[in-house]
């Protein structure tokens, strides 16, 4: 069994256990990252719409980012990662650093010291959201461990930098087999792998040998192949061509970016980390520090990376009428946040969500 494998194995387990524990009095418990800004604000807003809705959670909420900084000397404690390895689920707010500050950025410091090494950004039209397009339903896995994300650079001589585009089989071998076995397990027809080998041949490669290994593995499933720069025109032209797409880092960094512009930006679109035992579903945008402690700010963001929580917990039931409410309210166009076009605070549409999910 591939490690990939195992590791959706794992998380299936995870799942079906809170599953047991939301027939029973037990909890299954969840460390919540609320993050910086308007972090509070928004974390508090989905606890109480998963109460709402009887969903048994517990919550150990962790500092980290600048909140973590000022406490404990670092963006990411010790306490926060043993949280998260402890009870293997994780719901995270948007961190943030000092601009030009030494090391990592903190969510980057958190997804290398969990072993994360698969960001999945599922990229669905939302109803009640005007985007570009809708009924558009498609996935980007990218590879998190290494790519020119790895940070190796260094100065050769005066004005001369060097970086360094470091890729192993062995992570290769592991992003491509989780996609194709991400792809079997969600009922998804094809998986496209992006690449740039053409160009550097060595490095992607090495990447494509590795899906084609794995495609020869799942018959089932439709394999392609497309250079970036004509996977990016083509998702703009016709996105809905496009299932499952699985790439190196930094690529993976952009055209997750782009698919969630197709959907309606950053805001509607979660990041699912997996690593070896643990899963962490993100809101990749909204800390907006310049509303914090206003209630203004639209916990949108933290409800997308919430839904995606519920639903990988087996609580599928649960994540849909999450995100049907919001569809509502949304659609209605009422109680609405400033960002969503209205004049309404989080607390107002976060009351008017629980309405739509009682009505």
């Amino acid at each position: 069994m591939t490690e990939s494998a195992k590791a959706l194995g794992h998380l299936k387990t995870a799942r079906a256990g809170a599953s047991r524990a939301a027939a029973g009095p037990r909890k299954h418990t969840v460390t919540l990252v609320a993050g910086d800004g308007v972090g509070e604000e928004v974390a508090e807003a989905v606890v109480k719409l998963i109460e709402a809705m009887g969903v048994s959670l517990g919550w150990d909420r962790q500092a980290a980012g600048q909140k973590a900084l000022s406490r404990d000397a670092t963006p990411v404690p010790p306490a926060l990662v043993r949280s998260i390895m402890e009870h293997k689920i994780a719901l995270k707010g948007r961190l943030t650093a000092p601009a030009g500050g030494p090391g990592e950025p903190p969510s980057v410091a958190l997804r290398r010291a969990l072993g994360i090494y698969a960001s999945v950004r599922p990229a669905r039209s939302l109803a009640g959201l005007k985007s570009r397009y809708d009924r558009l339903d498609l996935v980007v896995i990218r590879e998190s461990t290494e790519d020119l994300y790895a940070g190796i650079e260094h100065e050769v001589v005066p004005g001369v930098v060097e970086s360094l585009k470091v890729v192993t089989q062995a992570a290769c071998d592991r992003i491509a087999a989780f996609a194709f076995d991400y792809a079997g397990r969600h009922g998804r027809r094809c998986v496209t792998a992006v690449h740039k080998a053409n160009i550097m041949k060595l490095t992607d490669g090495l990447f494509l040998e590795c899906c084609r290994q794995a495609a020869s593995q799942h018959p089932g499933i439709e394999y392609r192949e497309m250079i970036a720069d004509n996977c990016m025109m083509q998702l703009v032209l016709d996105p809905r061509q496009f299932d499952v797409l699985v790439m190196e880092n930094m690529l993976g960094d952009i055209v997750s970016d782009l698919c969630a512009g197709l959907v309606g930006g950053l805001g509607t679109v979660p990041a699912i980390n997996i690593g070896p035992n643990v899963a962490m579903f993100e809101a990749i945008h909204g800390n907006a520090p310049h509303l914090e402690g206003q209630d203004l700010a639209t916990p949108l963001p933290m409800i997308t990376a919430a839904a995606a929580m519920l639903e990988h917990l087996g609580e599928a039931g649960a994540a849909g009428r999450l995100m049907a409410a919001t569809s509502r309210v949304l659609s209605e166009g009422r109680a609405l946040t400033p960002d969503l076009g209205g004049t309404s605070h989080t607390s107002e549409m976060t009351q008017a969500i629980i309405g739509a999910l009682e009505g």
